[in-house]
């Protein structure tokens, strides 16, 4: 016959979170070192940082302090809070939370933690079972660990919001030296993506300014829009029936796109110097150099733009 489990109230195995289950895990660490990747041991109580005071603070395999911080209540902010202050006073590389009912903010909190920072932290939840007329048993299960995954993702997070700063910033000095020179994207302002426009004057018609981790280029985007398809390449044909004449007035050669099988297309001019992965002292060249590029592009296409019936 196989019994069935029954949660008992916490409050009935430990009356008291301090005096009882605290000192209960102290005295049965290994039940905790069941459950996660760590091995704890020389756990002590009510360790001192600074006015406050620590559950408990064990050791790992290589002597490294471990925070440990109890709560047989729902997680909240205060003890969240205590488990960072307690990481930075102790010097530790890891901390616990054991909790009764872990809130979803706090699991998205740890997550984050995990993701974002160089220290390891555990979420567990506390339960006591018992099956028919058995002594309770303690059940702990990790709701959140560390993981080398989370810390894959958590590079990825920073290094994509690094890129959105560095191109930003690469914009604003870029159309801070190109309102000097041409009134073209005297309106737009910067942004964090890899490339800003305006309007060539005509309708799906763009100057665009590309921006990549080593490299930049300029470029007229034709898109007129969805179901355009055709209309978008005829534009471009008419376009490159005077290239001779465009390239002579650019004043070297471009690269022609028709991209086939896909909806736009586009006229480009690469350069090649450098791009917003460039340290900052290199970018005032690069700016120089897609700027210049930019306003002869504008003049080599004008007038053939002007005669477009559309």
């Amino acid at each position: 016959m196989i019994g069935k489990i029954e949660r008992v109230p916490l409050r009935e195995v430990w009356r008291h979170e301090a005096f009882d289950f605290t000192q209960w895990l102290q005295d049965n660490i290994d039940v905790l070192n069941n459950v996660i990747d760590l091995n704890l041991s020389n756990p002590e109580r009510e360790q001192a940082a600074g006015s406050f005071n620590i559950d408990i603070v064990a050791e790992d395999d290589a002597g490294n302090p471990v925070i440990i911080e109890n709560q047989l209540e729902k997680s909240d902010h205060d003890h969240l809070g205590k488990i960072l202050t307690y990481l930075v006073a102790m010097g530790a590389k890891s901390a616990i939370w054991i909790v009764s009912n872990p809130r979803p903010e706090h699991i998205s909190a740890i997550s984050w933690l995990n993701e974002s920072s160089a220290a390891n932290f555990y979420l567990l939840k506390i339960e006591a079972i018992k099956i028919e007329n058995s002594p309770p048993a303690p059940l702990l299960t990790v709701i959140v660990g560390p993981s080398e995954e989370a810390k894959e993702v958590g590079k990825a997070k920073k290094e994509i919001a690094e890129r959105y700063i560095i191109r930003e910033k690469f914009w604003t000095q870029l159309l801070d030296l190109a309102k000097q020179k041409t009134k073209l994207h005297s309106n737009i302002s910067p942004t964090q993506h890899n490339w800003l426009g305006t309007s060539a004057g005509r309708q799906g018609l763009g100057y665009n300014y590309v921006l990549r981790k080593d490299g930049a280029q300029v470029e007229l985007y034709i898109d007129r829009g969805k179901g355009k398809d055709s209309e978008n390449k005829a534009i471009f044909e008419k376009i490159h029936a005077n290239k001779e004449k465009i390239e002579k007035d650019f004043g070297e050669p471009l690269e022609w796109e028709r991209l086939e099988g896909k909806r736009a297309c586009r006229i480009s001019k690469r350069i090649n110097i450098g791009g917003y992965r460039d340290p900052e002292e290199n970018w005032p060249n690069i700016h120089e150099a897609m700027v210049d590029a930019m306003i002869r592009l504008e003049k080599s296409m004008k007038p053939h733009i002007a005669k477009l019936n559309i």
